[in-house]
Order: structure tokens, then sequence, then C-alpha cells
């Protein structure tokens, strides 16, 4: 028996120090979790475990954090594409209406033009638009839309906001077809407006050019003097700008210099032209009949007893 009662008593001393190693560590604990309360002085271990384990934390929590990121990132850049798509449009709807804009802009200064030109004209005028241009390069024509409905006739003179522009060719009931002063068949009668000195202006085939060849070499002819239309051969009314002479060379030994002038009329961006009736509304031819017969009235009641 004694056996058996020393291995129960071996038993009994190990329970106790169980349960004193229990106790002991509880009230170890407890007096820490109070001495940390008042004066933390747990928390430099703290720190120190928490650094040893942020590697930890960041290992664990990478995996969520790379999932949430490119989820983010493929919302945000969807958002951005789809952002920038619409502000194309928008930019894309915004020039056109600015070049709607500037188109009915520069619409609006032609149309004021051709106004200011038609009330510093005598002659009567009336506005007509070009439909469409000749496309053959040794032809320089256009169709209006104006023809024998309105009033216009064949060698009807044409003019812009600038000077002569051409004149009619062929007259049709609505339309009419037009050439241009600078068609290598076509010729405007001028004189040079400083001087006098009169010739005639040939086109060269190119919209920007006209050719004076009868002007003498010795003629009173300078560059930048300004050519008006002569108002001979009864076609293009007198005291219009045709051109400004650009070029005066000489040459020795030869009847006539060589002088190029360019035409005061936009010939190559107008839109709208202006037909003139020449002599129609002139000033001179109105007044002087009521002169004269206001006179002859006045002559009779004074002889009348």
């Amino acid at each position: 028996m004694g056996g058996p009662g020393k291995a129960s008593d071996g038993l009994g001393r190990g329970a106790v120090s169980l349960g004193a190693r229990f106790l002991l560590l509880a009230v170890a604990s407890c007096a820490l979790m109070i001495v940390d309360h008042r004066e933390d002085h747990l928390d430099p271990m703290r720190q120190t475990l928490s650094l040893a384990l942020y590697p930890v934390q960041l290992l664990v929590d990478a995996p969520v954090s790379t999932w949430r990121w490119t989820t983010d990132t493929l919302a945000e850049r969807a958002a951005l594409l789809e952002e920038n798509e619409y502000l194309q449009r928008e930019q894309l709807h915004a020039n056109a209406r600015l070049q709607r804009l500037a188109a009915l802009e520069a619409e609006n200064a032609r149309l004021r033009e051709l106004l200011e030109s038609r009330a510093r004209l005598t002659d009567r005028v009336l506005v007509a638009e070009i439909l469409a241009v000749d496309l053959d390069p040794y032809r320089q024509r256009f169709n209006l839309n104006r023809g024998a409905a309105d009033g216009a006739y064949v060698g009807q003179a044409l003019l812009d906001a600038n000077g002569v522009v051409g004149q009619l060719v062929q007259v049709g009931p609505l339309t009419a077809e037009a050439v241009l002063i600078t068609d290598a068949d076509h010729a405007v009668p001028v004189i040079v407006n400083r001087s006098g000195v009169r010739t005639i202006a040939l086109g060269t085939g190119d919209s920007g050019r006209l050719r004076l060849p009868y002007m003498p070499n010795s003629a009173d002819i300078e560059v930048g003097d300004l050519l008006l239309s002569s108002g001979l051969g009864g076609v293009f009314p007198a005291g219009y700008p045709v051109g400004r002479v650009i070029e005066v060379r000489a040459r020795p030994g030869q009847s006539f210099a060589d002088v190029i002038a360019e035409p005061a009329a936009a010939l190559d961006r107008d839109r709208e032209v202006l037909l003139v009736w020449a002599g129609d509304d002139e000033v001179p031819d109105l007044t002087a009949p009521e002169e004269e017969t206001a006179d002859e009235e006045s002559l009779a009641e004074a002889s009348e007893p």
C-alpha cells in the first residue's frame, strides 16, 4: 500500500504545483495589466512586436489590396475612356458649330460689303449668288441664280464689293453664265486713274493676273496705278475699279512694254456678285429735264398778263 500511497502523494504535489503556477501567472498578468494601464511600461514592447509583425500583415493583406487596386484601376480607366470619348464628341460638335458660325459671319460680312457697295453706286444693281464654277482650267466661268426673268441680259456687267468681276455671256430664264475678266478670251477697256492713259486689259487664264499688252514703253504708267473701266464699248460702266498695276517692265527694241495688273475684285473668293444696269438711275439724266421744265414754266408765267 505504501507504493500507491506514495504515488498519490506525488500526484497531489503535482496538482498543487500546477494550480500554484496558474495562480502565479494569473496574478502576474493582472499586475502587468494594472501597471501597463497606469504607467504604459509595455508600449515599447508592443511597438517592437508591431514592427516585427508588419511584414506579415502586408503579406496577408497583399491579395486583398491587389484585387481592390486592380478593380479600382480598371473602373477608373473605363470611366476616363468614356469621359474622353464624350469630350471628343462634344469638341467635334463645338467645332462644327464654330465653323458654321464662322461661315455665317463671313457671309454676313460679304453681304454688308455688297450692300455698302450698292449704296455707293448710281446704277441699278441686283445681288446674284454664284451657283457653280467651271472646273476647266482654261475657262474661267460660273453660273448665277439670276436670269431673263430678273431682267438679266447678255453682256451685262458684274461687280463685287471691290470692282469689276466679269460679264454675262449666256442668259436663260432663271440662270445665267458669266465669264471672269481674267478669262483668256476676255478683254476690258480701262483707263489709268492717275494719268488718264487708255488701254485694254486682257485676261491671262490666271484669276490673279491681268495683262496690258498694248501699253507703249513711253506710256505714263507706274506700279500701284489704279485701273478703272473706261466705258468704251458700252459693256462696262465707266469709273469702276478693274485692277491695280503690280509690274511694269520696258522692253527695249519692242513697241510695247510688259505690264501686269492684279484684279481689284476677289475673283477666287466671291460667292455673291452684283448685276449692273448702267445708266438706269443716273442723277444727271433725271435732274436735267426737270430743271429745264421748271425754267420753261417760270418763263411762261412771267409772259402771262
